[in-house]
């Protein structure tokens, strides 16, 4: 009895022994899922997976970009990065026979992860898409991580409103020589292409050698606000300054607009000042458009005073009196004389001469005039021909210029 009882446990020691090392020690024999994680997890595998060539390789099949502002003022460019990670690490692996599942789930602060960066962020964050990863049984492991990042870019603004450029988001893991990482990117998709005023318009992966990649972002902005807020106004204003010279020279109806206008246009600047994009190596040609557009209001503003000028005395020579002054005693002594006059149809009355002498002053007053009246008006007429060929002529080049040229960015001068 006792030596067969003995030849039985010599039997099912083995067995018994077996099941214990395959269960990962736990007494119980538990073969879920649950279990088969904390056995992982008990392996204490938060250090990189270190091989003979003290290399770790990670391959990322797919990044999700998205742009979450462009700051023109600053020439910023801030940008969200979802991306799935893959590596391998040798201590993930269990028994099939044993655990017969494929993957697990496992917390991602009880193993190695990667980490990735963007290397010409200004500044930025990395963390974790969920709490957990996924765990293949031949060591496979993928996690799936967010970066967030602040980028200094040279935006090409010298077509403001009219801009279209591109950004280039570099990315890098943490270290690519002796005991780092290799990366490998596969496929950029673009997620959520329109943001404010700027859209997406597509984001291509680029790889200028083995161990670096970045994400070619192309960038243009959506015309129709700065348009109606920036350029429209200016040319409004213009084309209000050229009616203007349908008003007369006298009475300064004329001249009280043009003021006003001019300051309404340096106060409209005054205000847009902070809504202008900043300056880069290729500077926004619309800030000179505003220059120019001061200028003209203000030129032709004194202009119109100058022609008033004309208009009254015949010439712009402010250091002489105005000749209005004799004639004006000349009429007042001949008032007084015309008082006390007699009826004297004989020629040889002084009097009646000098009542003759000053009508015939008067008329040669009104005379000139109007002689200096018609020759304000024609340049008047003419600088108005000049404004409104010379005003079509630079609205039309500009525009064509905000809207064709091309300036010439290097992105690239980092690499």
């Amino acid at each position: 009895m006792q030596t067969s009882l003995i030849t039985s446990c010599g039997l099912w020691m083995p067995v018994l022994l077996c099941l214990l090392m395959a269960g990962g020690g736990y007494a119980n024999n538990c073969t879920s899922r649950r279990c088969l994680a904390q056995m992982l997890i008990d392996r204490n595998l938060a250090t990189q997976p270190q091989r003979d060539n003290c290399t770790q390789f990670i391959y990322i099949p797919l990044v999700e970009y998205q742009t979450l502002k462009v700051d023109t003022k600053n020439l910023r460019l801030s940008c969200r990065l979802q991306a799935t990670v893959e590596w391998v690490d040798d201590q993930i692996y269990w028994d099939e026979s044993i655990f017969p599942y494929d993957e697990v789930i496992l917390p991602v602060n009880k193993v190695w992860t990667p980490e990735i960066y963007v290397s010409n962020g200004v500044s930025g964050a990395t963390q974790n898409g969920y709490r957990d990863l996924l765990a293949f049984h031949n060591g496979t492991l993928r996690h799936r991580m967010v970066l967030t990042a602040e980028i200094n870019c040279e935006f090409n603004l010298f077509n403001y409103p009219f801009a279209e450029d591109e950004c280039p988001v570099v990315l890098q893991a943490w270290s690519t020589q002796g005991c780092g990482t290799q990366m490998d990117i596969g496929t950029v998709d673009l997620f959520d292409s329109s943001h404010g005023e700027w859209e997406s318009l597509g984001a291509y992966l680029h790889s200028p050698s083995d161990d670096s990649f970045y994400i070619s972002v192309v960038l243009k902005i959506r015309q129709q606000n700065p348009f109606i807020t920036l350029l429209l106004p200016s040319i409004l204003l213009i084309l209000a300054d050229m009616v203007s010279f349908a008003l007369p020279l006298g009475g300064g109806e004329r001249n009280s607009f043009k003021v006003t206008l001019a300051l309404s246009f340096t106060m409209f600047l005054v205000i847009l000042n902070d809504q202008l994009p900043g300056d880069s190596e290729c500077g926004p040609v619309i800030k000179y458009h505003f220059c120019v557009c001061l200028i003209m209001l203000v030129v032709s503003m004194l202009a119109s005073m100058v022609f008033t000028r004309v208009a009254k005395d015949g010439g712009i020579i402010l250091c002489c009196f105005p000749r209005g002054t004799k004639s004006g005693s000349t009429q007042q002594k001949a008032d007084q004389d015309v008082s006390v006059i007699q009826v004297n149809n004989s020629e040889d009355n002084p009097m009646l001469k000098k009542v003759v002498d000053f009508l015939e002053d008067f008329k040669a007053k009104d005379a000139e005039s109007d002689k200096n009246q018609k020759y304000a008006d024609r340049l008047d007429k003419a600088f108005f021909w000049f404004y409104l060929i010379f005003g079509t002529l630079y609205f039309c080049v500009m525009i064509t210029v905000m809207a064709k040229y091309n300036c010439e960015v290097n992105h690239l001068d980092f690499f």
